[in-house]
């Protein structure tokens, strides 16, 4: 194979594209599809409930299009990180938007599904054998963390997507998965170097984002040769230069240009970057040193309570420069009134006036609610130093003025774990 192009449409399954971009992308000989569908961004609420990032009515907006081309031009149309977090609720209810896809437009398709989920019982195995270790200024784990967690899951690099493409499928679907692997997977497969393979799914992982202007709402091209690989914007209104696509090939990374994988460690030490013309850079000189051992990141959330917020606004210049007294006395009565088992905090954003979010988490929804209206009514009128009125000292933009949020998680595993082959799961279903 001489050459390989490959298209992301966005930079998150949901986040839209426009049909233009779109249609101008897909004029190319196109060898693949892939789109990154998941994300810790947000935070562990999605991992620990299992609900979805985005909503339906946007996946299935957006994958649509991806899979008229994809079954006509038989090339693949790769998904990872299926649903936000990956976990295996996620990957079915993505799953189930692919056959409702299939069922309206009539298609036949040969799904590849990679769940990512971590059994409990196996890690801890795992765990007993000094099998793990941390990541980053975090614990050690624990077998107390591991029985916490709501869902636990494994991050994938390239191996689980090529075992699937030998299986002649037209989808493959993952949990949660390394973003650059998504891409890098097909042209590992097809006998491409590593080092570009992995530089390009970096590139290509977030759309257009690595573009100017930059967005993960709008796709981005790859084209990769043997020696290097050029990227564009599939938009005409967009381009890359040297400066954007440098730039994200350091995006979410902590180290200037040594980017670890399951696999080994992409390095962009000797990388070179050109401007072919005004929308197209070239990309030379990556490189990528394998490792012996394989070493797989995990993820995972568990409960920690219920959350309930206000949002408040303040006016009053003594009230703003009298903050810190409020802020401590309304939380020592409301822990003299309710106990010492719930959180509080004042998030506070200042301009001319204070925007003051209440965020309280409780063992239950009720309690948080009950804390957070209490708390809410105390400052409505608590005293503080210069003060001149006798109320009013909160304008409330929202009525109720209590939001329940549901449940509060956290994460608490963010590990390593060494693999031994047997932590991903591949299964293949047909819709016909």
């Amino acid at each position: 194979m001489e050459g390989l192009i490959a298209f992301s449409p966005q930079g998150m399954l949901g986040y839209g594209y426009p049909l233009s971009s779109f249609e101008r992308a897909v004029s190319f000989p196109l060898d693949f599809i892939g789109v990154d569908a998941g994300s810790t961004d947000a935070g562990p609420y999605r991992l620990g409930s299992g609900k979805p990032t985005v909503s339906e009515i946007a996946v299935k907006r957006d994958l649509t299009p991806m899979l008229r081309v994809a079954l006509n031009r038989k090339i693949p149309l790769i998904i990872g990180s299926a649903g936000g977090a990956g976990t295996r609720y996620h990957v079915d209810w993505v799953k189930k938007i692919i056959f409702e896809i299939a069922k309206e437009e009539g298609f036949s398709l040969r799904l590849a599904v990679i769940y990512s989920d971590v059994d409990k019982e196996w890690l801890k195995k795992r765990l007993s054998e000094g099998k793990t270790k941390p990541l980053g200024p975090v614990s050690d784990l624990t077998y107390r963390e591991i029985d916490s967690a709501c869902n636990i899951v494994a991050v994938m690099g390239v191996n689980p997507y090529i075992k699937a493409f030998d299986k002649n499928v037209d989808v493959v679907l993952c949990g949660r998965s390394n973003d650059p692997a998504i891409f890098a997977s097909y042209a590992v497969y097809k006998g491409f170097d590593y080092g570009l393979s992995f530089h390009l799914g970096k590139i290509l992982e977030c759309g257009a984002i690595a573009s100017v202007p930059g967005t993960a709402s709008d796709g981005m091209i790859g084209i990769l040769k043997a020696k290097s690989f050029i990227v564009e914007p599939a938009s005409i209104n967009r381009r890359c230069t040297k400066l954007s696509v440098a730039a994200h090939s350091l995006y979410e990374k902590s180290h200037p240009y040594l980017i670890p994988f399951p696999e080994g460690v992409l390095d962009l030490k000797n990388s070179s970057f050109k401007e072919l013309d005004e929308r197209r850079v070239k990309v030379a000189g990556s490189e990528f040193h394998l490792s012996q051992e394989r070493w797989i990141k995990l993820e995972g959330a568990k409960l920690c309570g219920y959350r309930t917020v206000a949002i408040c606004v303040i006016k009053d210049p003594l009230m703003i420069e009298a903050k810190k007294e409020w802020n401590s006395a309304t939380v020592e009565a409301a822990k003299d009134y309710f106990g010492e088992d719930f959180t509080v905090r004042f998030k506070t954003f200042c301009s001319k006036e204070l925007t003051l979010v209440i965020d309280v988490i409780a063992d239950s929804q009720e309690k948080s609610k009950a804390i957070c209206s209490w708390i809410r009514s105390y400052l409505m009128h608590c005293h503080y130093k210069g003060r001149k009125s006798t109320s009013g000292n909160l304008a409330l933009p929202f009525s109720p003025s209590e939001i329940p949020m549901g449940e509060f998680y956290q994460f608490n595993i963010h590990h390593l774990v060494e693999d031994d082959g047997s932590l991903f799961h591949l299964e293949i279903e047909r819709y016909s």
